[in-house]
This record gives structure tokens, sequence and C-alpha cells, in this order.
């Protein structure tokens, strides 16, 4: 996990950098991206607490993704 943090996120955090990438490329491109089977990144997930869902809208319906505060 830290070799990938150094080697492909330039130091950035996976607890951050996963999610984002999820929402731009999709589960198996991130998977791909670095260089982990997508097992792995499962694994990875899991471990981390970062979890996948999905959510059918209907048309005109938005959803909001709030963090809590630090």
């Amino acid at each position: 996990m830290l070799d990938v943090e150094k080697r492909m996120l330039n130091g950035r955090e996976l607890e951050r950098a996963i999610p984002e990438m999820l929402n731009d490329v999709g589960f198996t491109e991130t998977a791909n991206n670095l260089k982990l089977s997508k097992a792995t990144l499962n694994y990875w997930m899991l471990k981390l607490g970062i979890e996948v869902r999905r959510v059918a809208l209907a048309p005109g319906e938005e959803i909001e993704i709030k963090r809590p505060s630090s």
C-alpha cells in the first residue's frame, strides 16, 4: 500500500485517492491505473473502510455527498 501511495499517487492518501478515481474512471480502470488486481483493490477498499454504493436517480433528482467535518 505504501509503495502505491509513493509510486502512483505522489504521496496522496489512498483513503482520498481511491474514491476519487472510482468516481472518475470506474472500478476496473482504477485497478489498472494502480497496477492492482480487482481482487486486491477490493481488499484494500475493505481494509480502508471505502464503500461503493449505487443509487438510481429519477430525472430531476440529485444526490449530495457530505463528509464529516474534522
